[in-house]
């Protein structure tokens, strides 16, 4: 079996080889086919230049004669039956007449005749164009000819040097490689042997790899290895301050249940109580203990949603779904409702029109839980302001200390002062976790006894439009 060093050196010279082949291969048919399609163009266009001077010369031997002295091309004169006229490059006579030279064929049905074959008369490959045009009054063939070996010398020299270079750079890659494979090979051997001290129980042995990032990353982890076996006891100590930590959270979330969901149900209770004992309650009363059991089993309803929410959030069990929406009317339609919802209670909006991308119903629940809490905390107006790039709740409430500030977005947290509130500390937690989830963040500012600013950026939102208006 061999050594990761020979295998690397191996491999890279295979797919080196493999490459200057195929290379080779290819660029050796791609350029000759594009040189020979270079000099049919040349011939056609040659051909073209010279058939207009057809008319200036009564002598077809001599017309063939000075084409090939001003072009160097072989020029050749057939009649329309295939028989030989005229030929530059040797007598006449000795050239046969033969109709189905392909050339010849594809003139008579084509604008130009087209061939690259072998000639029996020279012995060699040629490239041959030929066009009908008038002569002395008669339809003659005109064609012009050129060796492919004189077309490909100059293709040779090309490919020569092109396949030179390329063989040079292998070589130099080559060499590099097998350098870089005797380096790889020492740092093998430096970790090989840690190996064999740490097997040893020999933990103060020193690994110090001079060439490759990776064998110094193996390195680290190595000796992170016997550190953590040294740190396991402090690890299990750890592990069992956790435990501790998720049976008191546990613990506040059963407290925060009980306390929160306390008076909602004593509320229900209470006004089921009556309505049951009272068969003779006026109508309109009755009718407004109907509506008090109802709100409060909203309430509870609501509480429970939050606390799941809350929950999937945490686990990552809930992704969002982003779609394009105009903030502004969210903005306008959640005023609305948190207006029909506290009707004794002042709710500003200024806002300008916003197109933006993100999860609509989550976005939502954002500025619902922001303006709710602004409510609660707060006796004076609540302003919602919509900019180009934050969304702004400010209130005229009492305030948060600076210490808690840090505290407030934890789950099941509630500022001391107002434990009258039924939130269950959990608004603000669901609104951090939502905004994560579109790469933002709540940013809070409060001072005590004027009030507090809560806010978030919609950068990342990708807003696509921007017209500014006011409410």
């Amino acid at each position: 079996m061999l050594k990761i060093h020979q295998l690397f050196f191996l491999n890279t010279l295979a797919l080196f080889i493999g490459t200057l082949a195929i290379a080779s291969i290819v660029g050796y048919y791609t350029l000759k086919e594009m040189i020979v399609n270079e000099n049919i163009n040349h011939l056609t266009k040659t051909l073209e230049l010279v058939a207009t001077k057809a008319n200036q010369s009564n002598s077809a031997d001599h017309y063939a004669k000075s084409i090939r002295n001003q072009t160097d091309y072989r020029t050749t004169i057939f009649d329309t039956e295939g028989r030989v006229i005229a030929e530059s490059a040797l007598d006449k006579r000795s050239v046969d007449s033969d109709h189905n030279r392909i050339e010849i064929m594809h003139s008579a049905i084509e604008p130009y005749g087209i061939a690259v074959r072998y000639s029996k008369t020279f012995g060699e490959d040629y490239i041959f164009v030929a066009k009908q045009i008038p002569f002395g009054g008669d339809i003659v063939i005109l064609r012009l000819g050129v060796t492919v070996h004189s077309v490909m010398q100059y293709f040779y020299q090309l490919w020569t040097k092109l396949a030179a270079s390329f063989l040079l750079f292998i070589i130099i890659a080559l060499i590099l490689t097998f350098k870089i494979s005797k380096k790889a090979e020492y740092d093998i051997a430096q970790i090989t042997q840690y190996l064999h001290d740490i097997s040893a129980k020999n933990y103060m042995a020193v690994l110090k790899p001079q060439h490759f990032r990776e064998f110094l990353q193996i390195t680290l982890l190595l000796k992170n290895l016997v550190k953590k076996l040294r740190t396991r006891d402090k690890q299990k100590r750890k592990y069992t301050a956790r435990l501790r930590l998720i049976n008191k959270q546990q613990n506040d979330i059963l407290s925060a249940i009980s306390h929160e969901f306390k008076n909602p149900v004593a509320a229900i209770v209470g006004y089921t109580e009556t309505l049951s004992e009272d068969s003779n309650l006026n109508l309109a009363i009755r009718e407004k203990f109907l509506g008090k059991i109802h709100s409060n089993a909203m309430k509870i309803s609501h509480m429970l949603d939050r606390l799941a929410l809350s929950v999937k959030l945490e686990n990552n069990d809930l992704s969002i779904k982003p779609s394009m929406f105009d903030l502004d009317a969210l903005c306008r339609d959640v005023t609305c409702a948190l207006q029909a919802k506290y009707p004794s209670r002042t709710i500003l909006y200024e806002g300008l029109h916003k197109e933006v991308f993100a999860d609509k119903t989550m976005v939502d629940l954002v500025i619902t839980n922001l303006i709710d809490n602004a409510i609660k905390y707060s006796e004076n107006e609540v302003t919602l302001r919509l900019s180009e790039h934050t969304v702004e709740i400010i209130d005229q409430g009492i305030g948060i200390a600076p210490h808690e500030l840090e505290l407030i977005t934890s789950k099941f947290y509630r500022v001391q002062k107002n434990s009258w509130d039924n939130s269950m500390g959990l608004g603000l937690a669901i609104v951090s976790y939502v905004l994560r989830l579109h790469d933002s963040h709540l940013k809070i500012t409060s001072t005590l006894g004027v009030g507090s600013t809560f806010a978030f950026s919609i950068d990342t939102f990708h807003p696509t439009s921007s017209t500014p208006h006011h409410q």
